[in-house]
């Protein structure tokens, strides 16, 4: 793995950057790599930006929803592939270039997205499932 130094000319940025480590319990190189992989990939996809959920941080259209969410949307279902685009931006209340901005996002980081479709799925499936074990119980 290789190893970057780097050298903090701001007093004030480094003790920020070692303040909010501190405050989520990371280390000053974790928190670093972390921001700089989430702001090469915004520089790269300005419409979108990193939020934190209860299920960690993730990807989302610039005060929209996260883009696991309008990729799941537009990748299922039985609409014809020509018309998804249009159909998600509709179903969702976004404009295509929101849509197209999260298609692209998809394209650079597909697999993580698909492994967020796939735990979302999962955890579908399994609160379902508590569901119907609730349901049995009061009908028994």
């Amino acid at each position: 793995m290789p190893v970057v130094s780097i050298r903090f000319a701001d007093t004030p940025l480094y003790q920020r950057l070692k303040k909010i480590a501190r405050r989520r319990g990371l280390s000053i190189s974790t928190l670093a790599q972390r921001l700089i992989d989430e702001g090469l990939r915004m520089d790269a996809h300005p419409l979108i930006e990193f939020r934190d959920y209860a299920s960690g941080r993730r990807p989302a259209l610039v005060g929209g929803p996260q883009i696991v969410w309008v990729i799941d949307a537009m990748v299922g279902g039985d609409v014809p592939a020509e018309q998804r685009r249009v159909r998600t931006a509709e179903l969702m209340n976004l404009r295509l270039t929101q849509v197209d901005a999260a298609l692209a996002y998809y394209a650079d980081h597909t697999a993580e997205i698909d492994t967020d479709i796939a735990d979302r799925q999962r955890f579908a499936e399994e609160a379902e499932a508590a569901w119907r074990r609730q349901q049995a119980l009061l009908s028994a």
